[in-house]
C-alpha cells in the first residue's frame, strides 16, 4: 500500500480505527476482530488507531493481543485524556500531568508494548493550561515510552501552543463528505507547522456507506442519540448519501469507497482511520486507495457538508470540541 508521512511517522495511505470493535456500536466480537486486525495488517495498512476511554479500557487490551508477535509491524496509536470509571461512567476531561503519566503506563500495560508510536490527547482540559499537560506528554517521548505526540479535537491556537511545547505530529478531527468545517482555519493551522491530519470517522460513522439502517441498530449504540440520524436530518442526509452514490456507479464503486476517495484526496499528510469490525469492509475501504475521482467530481462532492442537517454529536459532545 501507499505510505504518508505524518509529522516524523510513515504509517500506510490508510489506517484502521478500532473502537467500534469494543465499544459505542452495541457488543463486539474479539475473535471477528482480531481476525480484522490480522486482515488489515496482511492487507498493509499499518496504522491502528485506539483509546483508553474504548471499552472503556478492554479496546487497548484487544488491539494489543491483536498485534502479538507483529509489533513490528504496525505503528499503535492511543489516547487519554477523556476519563471514564471501569464501569463506563463518565468522568470528564483530565489533562493533569500526573493523570497524562498514569494514563500512558496503563496504556503500554494493556497494550503490552514497551513504547507508544502515536499518543494522542483526546480532548483538552480546558481546565489545564496545555503547556501543562504537554509538559508531561514532551517528558515520555524523552523517556522513550512514546515515540510521537498527537493532539486531536483541539482549537488552532492550542495546536500552536501546543506544537511549542513539543512538536505535534498528528492531529486527529472528524473530516469527511458531510463535516469540512477545519478547512477553514484549523488545516492550514496543521500544514503550516508540519502536522498530519488523521481524520476519524471518514464514513459519517457508516453514514456515508448507505449500507446502515436505522432500525437495526443495537438499542445501545450510540447513533441512536446522534443529531444526524435523527428523523429529519436522516431523511436529508440520505438524499446526499445517494449523490455519492450516483458517483461510485460511474466508477463501479461503493458509496463508501468514494466517500474515502474524496478524503484521500485531499492531500498527501492525509491518513483517514475507517472503522469497521469485519474483514470484508476492510478489504472494501483499501480498494477506494486506488480509486480516482476527477477534479469535477471531487468539487461537487465537497459541496455536499453545506448541505447536511444536524451537528455532529449532541450538545455533551459539541462540548468537549474546539478548547
Amino acid at each position: 500500500m501507499e505510505t504518508r508521512t505524518l509529522g516524523r511517522l510513515t504509517t500506510s495511505a490508510l489506517g484502521l480505527g478500532c473502537m467500534g470493535m469494543s465499544d459505542f456500536y452495541g457488543p463486539g466480537d474479539d475473535a471477528e476482530s482480531i481476525a480484522t486486525i490480522h486482515r488489515a495488517l496482511d492487507l498493509g495498512i499499518t496504522l491502528l488507531d485506539t483509546a483508553d476511554a474504548y471499552g472503556p479500557f478492554t479496546n487497548e487490551k484487544l488491539v494489543g493481543r491483536a498485534v502479538r508477535g507483529r509489533r513490528d509491524q504496525v505503528v499503535i496509536a492511543t489516547k487519554f485524556g477523556i476519563q471514564r470509571a471501569d464501569d463506563g461512567t463518565r468522568l470528564g476531561i483530565n489533562g493533569h500531568p500526573d493523570y497524562v503519566r498514569a494514563s500512558a503506563e496503563a496504556s503500554l500495560s494493556r497494550l503490552g508494548v514497551d513504547h507508544i508510536d502515536l499518543y494522542y490527547q483526546h480532548r483538552v482540559d480546558p481546565d489545564v493550561p496545555v503547556e501543562d499537560t504537554w509538559g508531561a506528554m514532551k517528558e515520555l517521548v524523552d523517556a522513550g515510552k512514546v515515540r510521537a505526540l498527537g493532539i486531536s479535537e483541539a482549537a488552532p491556537q492550542t495546536v500552536r501552543r501546543a506544537h511549542a511545547v513539543h512538536p505535534i505530529t498528528a492531529g486527529q478531527y472528524e473530516y469527511s463528505l458531510f463535516t469540512r468545517d477545519l478547512e477553514a482555519d484549523l488545516l492550514p493551522t496543521l500544514r503550516e507547522l508540519g502536522i498530519g491530519l488523521v481524520p476519524y470517522s471518514p464514513l459519517g460513522r457508516g453514514l456515508l456507506t448507505g449500507a446502515v439502517d436505522l432500525g437495526d441498530l443495537r438499542e445501545d449504540d450510540f447513533r441512536r442519540t446522534n443529531p444526524r440520524w435523527e428523523d429529519a436530518n436522516l431523511k436529508a442526509n440520505m438524499a446526499l448519501v445517494g449523490e455519492v452514490a450516483a458517483v461510485a456507479r460511474a466508477h463501479d464503486a461503493t458509496a463508501a469507497q468514494v466517500a474515502l476517495a474524496w478524503v484521500l484526496a485531499q492531500g498527501d499528510d492525509v491518513v483517514p482511520i475507517p472503522g469497521t469490525r469485519r474483514a470484508a469492509r476492510v478489504e472494501e475501504n483499501i480498494a477506494a486507495t486506488g480509486l480516482t475521482l476527477s477534479g469535477a467530481e471531487l468539487a461537487a462532492l465537497g459541496d455536499l457538508a453545506d448541505q447536511v442537517a444536524g451537528d455532529r454529536y449532541n450538545a455533551a459532545g459539541m462540548s468537549t470540541l474546539n478548547h
